[in-house]
């Protein structure tokens, strides 16, 4: 009769496939998650494709009265230089980051007048950000027209500085995302980036 296997292994045996098991949930969350995303993607860019093209693609001078509900469609933001074309949802909570770009509620929407402000978590949607530069383009196309704006600046700020917030007098568009970007854990500034919208005849400059 052979002598039972000693404490000490038997207890790096259960940390081991505790491990493992911590592992396998882990890809397990991280697969959903990235379905989640994919699906709210795919539905946003399938219900920005049934608004008619004349409005989809128009560029409206006067402010539009819609509001849009909480997780609700906002509209599609591409930066063509970067390859960033992300869905932007109402919302500025865990669960609507965790699936795409969020507008922050307290800023008025791309189809109204004033400063619309935008958040991404910077190791997923917004991670291409980190290579902007001035002058580059950014398009938001919403169900209420498509706007076009032009980087202005980026500059790096502490969570509390809330003035890349402040109104404008006429439309812009502020990203925001943690900062550094490769930061390990929650990072301790933000990366603002702040864009001004350009009128219809510059936008083929």
């Amino acid at each position: 009769m052979g002598r039972p296997p000693p404490a000490s292994r038997i207890w790096r045996t259960r940390v081991a496939l505790a491990l493992a098991l911590a592992g396998l949930m882990c890809l397990g969350w991280a697969a959903w998650v990235s379905y989640q995303s994919y699906s709210f993607d795919r539905d946003g860019r399938r219900a920005m494709s049934r608004v008619p093209d004349d409005i989809r693609l128009a560029r409206p001078a006067a402010a539009v009265d819609a509001r849009v509900e909480l997780h609700g469609l906002v509209g599609i933001l591409d930066i063509p230089r970067l390859g960033l074309s992300e869905i932007v949802a109402e919302g500025d909570d865990a669960a609507t980051l965790r699936l795409s770009v969020g507008h922050l509620p307290d800023t008025p929407l791309p189809w109204q007048t004033g400063n619309t402000a935008l958040a991404g978590h910077r190791n997923t949607h917004f991670e291409p950000l980190k290579d902007i530069r001035p002058g580059d383009r950014m398009k938001l196309a919403t169900p209420h027209g498509t706007f076009v704006y032009s980087v202005k600046s980026s500059s790096i700020v502490l969570p509390s500085d809330i003035s890349v917030l402040a109104s404008t007098p006429g439309r812009s568009l502020t990203l925001i995302t943690c900062y550094p970007f490769k930061y390990v854990g929650h990072a301790p500034k933000r990366f603002v980036i702040q864009a001004d919208a350009i009128p219809d005849s510059a936008e083929a400059d």
